[in-house]
């Protein structure tokens, strides 16, 4: 008997918007994932928004797949890197 894969994983190592950094949401470092996402974001020609709102999914959408899975600290990093990506993209609240 095989073991299904999950579509979950198929969208983020093989996403039609964006070509993601291999591991980039593992490294643990905010400024690192939201960097990466920033660039990969603005690199694509294949995204149907605009280059934040694309970033800003694709980290949300893994956050909320890998949910049970991810330990407080993991899910700590992941928020600061959403205030991270806010910031490259000049979209801080005032």
């Amino acid at each position: 008997m095989t073991t299904a894969k999950k579509w979950s994983g198929e969208v983020t190592t093989h996403s039609n918007a964006l070509d993601l950094e291999k591991d980039v949401f593992k490294s643990g470092d905010p400024d690192k994932i939201a960097a990466s996402l920033k660039h990969s974001a603005e690199s694509s020609n294949r995204r149907k928004s605009s280059p934040y709102r694309s970033a800003m999914s694709m980290l949300t959408f893994y956050e909320n797949r890998a949910g049970k899975n991810l330990d407080h600290s993991e899910k700590e990093v992941l928020e600061k890197a959403k205030g991270k990506l806010r910031e490259l993209f000049g979209k801080t609240p005032k």
